[in-house]
């Protein structure tokens, strides 16, 4: 199929058949990556003698990675819903050259912040969390992942833009690439060649170069009516604008993570220490495997919905919308019932040590415990995101974060300590979920309320997820 068909069946093909075909690839590709980190930490913290504090050492190296990961999705997420509304649009130039700015975005990012996190590593460290008996681990994994920061946005940037160009395929088989490799390495630079939690960040760059390889091959097929070629990657004003604004909401959202797990770092190291943060390591391993599911789905739904957005077929929009929202209560149903009545099965993957196990069990217990709305509030930010209305998706990501989650965190902790921690991102999840109700009732009603004399009024939210479609 041409690439030009790929795109055009997105704005015909039933939308059920749509979501399957792009968000399987991608659900597959979002729990590869997550397993992708996952593989990480299980060596690492079965490394003898020092597991439990190269898990505490990884562990506080996350704001950073998450700092860094705000720029590429900034960039990724940005350029491929831009992308995907330009190809409905049937603006191929503007896509293309989209695309092109990709790629000059990211090199220019990536070089700037890894450079700029070598020259600050040691002090970086220790504010986000490490003390003097794992900063020594953090600073040799995060020193290497720094000096491939690069590699790593090219690679999410890239593999975010395969899907909007109409291969969910191709970036699914990326990124199963880089698990398996990862998973190849780990045990090789960790164990046979006594690398030990560096050999686990020399396996993470060289699978995402490897994959990053992969990637920039196919793209730059000729066949496809987008695709990489000279001429396309000078920075256009316009072009560049569009595609951070669209990308702020990512980029907050995961600015905003950088600072929330400072504070979860700081309040588990003040009420539990170096096993307290190991425990949210694992945690935080363990949950993100169902949340990157739901995101799996919300990248299959972005270029359904971001292409008929820009063709103006709001009955379609509609429809995906409301699968993608099913599809994920389903996913975070699951995830519920296995991490608060199982987790220590999950837990025993990382450490088989009893105090850490108990500790991160208990945690996990308390974090998943509204898991199931969970999911309505991921797909409903990703929604607006896809359709540009990057405004409410930016205030969905900074509200949950930083109104919600970080007054939480300043004040439980002192009242209940290391369950304090956990009970705020519990308690900040469900008000997060509630506000997300409220803003997604708004759109739609708002929609409803301008075309009335075309429409009954009353519940729009019903209509919409029980088909009863409301005229555009």
């Amino acid at each position: 199929m041409q690439q030009d068909d790929r795109t055009k069946e997105l704005g015909t093909r039933p939308i059920g058949e749509l979501l399957v075909k792009y968000a399987v690839p991608a659900v597959v590709a979002m729990t590869a990556s997550s397993l992708y980190n996952m593989v990480d930490r299980i060596f690492i913290g079965h490394i003898p003698e020092v597991g439990t504090l190269s898990l505490s050492g990884l562990a506080v190296t996350f704001p950073i990675m998450n700092l860094s990961a705000a720029f590429g999705a900034m960039v990724g997420v940005g350029s491929s819903t831009l992308i995907s509304i330009k190809l409905g649009q049937k603006d191929y130039q503007t896509a293309e050259r989209v695309l092109g700015n990709l790629v000059s975005l990211n090199i220019i990012i990536g070089i700037i912040v890894g450079a700029l996190g070598l020259i600050f590593i040691d002090p970086l460290l220790l504010f986000f969390g490490a003390s003097e008996n794992t900063i020594q681990y953090a600073h040799v994994y995060m020193e290497i992942i720094l000096y491939g920061n690069v590699v790593t946005h090219l690679y999410f940037g890239l593999n975010s833009a395969l899907r909007s160009t109409g291969h969910p395929h191709v970036a699914m088989s990326a990124t199963i690439a880089t698990v398996v490799i990862n998973a190849i390495l780990d045990p090789l630079f960790i164990f046979t060649f006594g690398l030990g939690i560096q050999g686990a960040a020399y396996a993470t760059v060289l699978s995402q170069f490897a994959a990053l390889i992969y990637i920039t091959v196919v793209l730059s097929n000729k066949k496809d009516l987008i695709h990489l070629h000279a001429g396309i990657y000078g920075l256009r004003k316009r072009i560049v604008k569009n595609i951070l604004a669209i990308g702020m909401s990512p980029f907050a959202m995961q600015l905003c993570a950088c600072l929330v797990v400072i504070l979860i770092n700081k309040g588990l190291a003040k009420h539990g220490g170096d096993l307290a943060i190991a425990a949210y390591g694992i945690v935080n391993s363990a949950t993100f495997l169902a949340v990157m599911v739901v995101l799996g789905i919300c990248q299959g739904m972005q270029p359904i919905a971001g292409f008929n957005f820009g063709a103006q077929q709001p009955d379609r929009v509609d429809e995906v919308l409301r699968k993608a929202i099913i599809l994920a209560t389903i996913i975070m149903i699951v995830d519920f019932i296995i991490c608060v009545f199982f987790p220590q099965y999950i837990v025993i993957l990382f450490t088989s040590d009893p105090a850490l196990t108990e500790l991160a069990s208990r945690g996990m217990r308390i974090v998943c415990l509204l898991s199931p709305i969970v999911g309505f509030q991921i797909v409903t930010g990703n929604f607006f995101q896809s359709i540009g209305m990057a405004k409410r998706s930016i205030f969905m990501s900074v509200s949950r974060q930083l109104v919600f989650l970080v007054p939480f965190l300043l004040i439980f902790p002192e009242l209940w300590g290391t369950d304090g921690v956990w009970i705020s991102i519990t308690a900040a999840d469900g008000v997060a979920s509630l506000t997300a109700g409220f803003l997604l009732w708004h759109f739609y009603h708002n929609r409803a309320s301008i075309h009335a004399p075309r429409t009954r009024m009353g519940s729009t939210l019903k209509r919409v997820f029980f088909h009863n479609r409301v005229t555009p």
